[in-house]
């Protein structure tokens, strides 16, 4: 294995589980400094590496940070995620203390420099995010680069893409980013264990959302091709207008009494807040108009039903008892068995998600009910399996509960990272 010399020092800023601490200690190089805001995590940094992070960055002096070659900052993603509020710089709490680093940088002017972020970083806010970030760089001296990357770019079954940024102080200096390696990926089986006894079984509750979505497969024709846009059981029926109005709440109640809302039920309600709650969620909407995506989802679902009317009605009352998330389903396994037991499940809030057992979903920092589901064994992933699938199989300890699923959702995959800081070391 290639490494560098011992004298190779890093910063790990906004640490969490210390991804960037593994990758670089791959390479024979130490950790000279962390920081991380929760203390939870603090203590588990310490347990597991021996250094205990300093605290919020924001209460970090420049100074305070010892000389270093290389600094990594994992920098809090919600702002800049699309499943967040998008609020970018003006979360002070996340968003802004992005710039804490290039007042790092200017003080102790490290050789490298890596960061990572979602990849609608590089497209928030129309891409002036980035452009700002990046300026910032520069004029501190560093010349940046990104590129995104996958676990599956280097043969861990998890489909994950994260942005890279890159940067070396006074220009690269024969830099390359590593070669995508795509094949014989080994299967997400692989990484997984059999029946480990600490696993969460499934719940009553979610065992009945799944046979209920196994009775609507059963239900439709074999000839009958499964969509691959998200299925919508609530608009199954529904007849109310879309497309016309710039919101439902522009819409006088007396002409939306004349409409049907989720799964067909009436509209006559003599107030609009009641007759709003008989819409689907999606459908209720104070401003701006049915965006072009949401439409054609519509569309196709009401298109769909009245294809498959006769099999789809008797089915409709059983999937009405459950939360509106758990309504919503997507298919993303065209051409396999129908069996939902065959299947890694993820419960996301846009529906119950079904993949190949090749792959794991995205392994973001979930709420409990988001970890993956190994349909074929009932259980939910272990906190330790998803660990293997960022590469962080080493750590001896792990979170626990919620704080687990988040800060292993939240981790940089260490693969991925060893690769680019592997290729970042070797350029001069």
């Amino acid at each position: 294995m290639p490494s560098t010399p011992p004298s190779i020092r890093i910063a790990d800023l906004f640490a969490g589980l210390g991804g960037f601490y593994l990758a670089a200690k791959r390479l024979g190089a130490e950790c000279v400094f962390a920081c991380e805001i929760e203390e939870s995590l603090r203590d588990l940094y310490e347990r597991n590496h021996g250094l205990r992070p300093a605290g919020d960055i924001r209460e970090i002096e420049p100074a305070d940070v010892p000389e270093h070659d290389v600094l990594c900052a994992g920098f809090p993603c919600q702002p800049f995620s699309k499943a967040g509020d998008q609020s970018g710089f003006r979360d002070k709490s996340r968003g802004a203390v992005l710039f804490r680093i290039p007042e790092i940088l200017r003080t102790r002017r490290p050789k490298y420099l890596i960061m990572e972020n979602v990849p609608h970083f590089i497209h928030h806010d129309s891409g002036r995010t980035y452009a700002k970030v990046r300026k910032a760089l520069e004029d501190v001296g560093y010349e940046v680069d990104c590129r995104e990357y996958s676990p599956l770019d280097f043969g861990i079954p998890q489909i994950r893409e994260r942005v890279y940024m890159v940067g070396q102080y006074g220009g690269f200096n024969g830099f390359r980013w590593p070669e995508k390696m795509r094949h014989a990926l080994p299967s997400l089986c692989e990484f997984l264990d059999e029946n480990p006894p600490e696993a969460k079984p499934l719940s009553n509750q979610v065992i009945a959302i799944l046979e209920t979505w196994q009775t609507f497969l059963r239900a439709l024709p074999l000839s009958a091709k499964l969509p691959s846009f998200p299925i919508w059981s609530m608009e199954f029926r529904s007849n109310y207008p879309f497309t016309k109005y710039d919101s439902l709440h522009r819409v006088p109640v007396k002409k939306l009494r004349n409409f049907r809302g989720s799964f067909g039920c009436s509209l006559n309600a003599r107030l609009r807040k009641d007759l709003l709650l008989r819409l689907p969620s999606h459908a209720r909407a104070d401003h701006g108009a049915f965006p072009r995506w949401k439409q054609q989802f519509i569309r196709q679902n009401r298109a769909f039903y009245r294809e498959h009317r006769s099999a789809i009605d008797p089915w409709l009352p059983q999937i009405r008892q459950f939360h509106p998330s758990h309504q919503k389903f997507e298919w993303n396994c065209q051409g396999e068995e129908r069996d939902v037991w065959k299947y890694v499940i993820q419960l996301r809030a846009s529906g119950v998600r079904l993949k190949r057992p090749t792959t794991a979903p995205s392994l973001v920092a979930m709420t409990t009910s988001q970890v993956p589901i190994i349909a074929w064994q009932r259980r939910y992933m272990t906190m330790r399996e998803c660990a293997r699938l960022q590469s962080m199989d080493s750590l001896q300890y792990l979170p626990s509960g919620g704080r687990a699923v988040r800060a292993v959702g939240n981790a940089v995959c260490v693969e991925v990272a060893y690769r680019i800081l592997e290729a970042l070391l070797k350029s001069s």
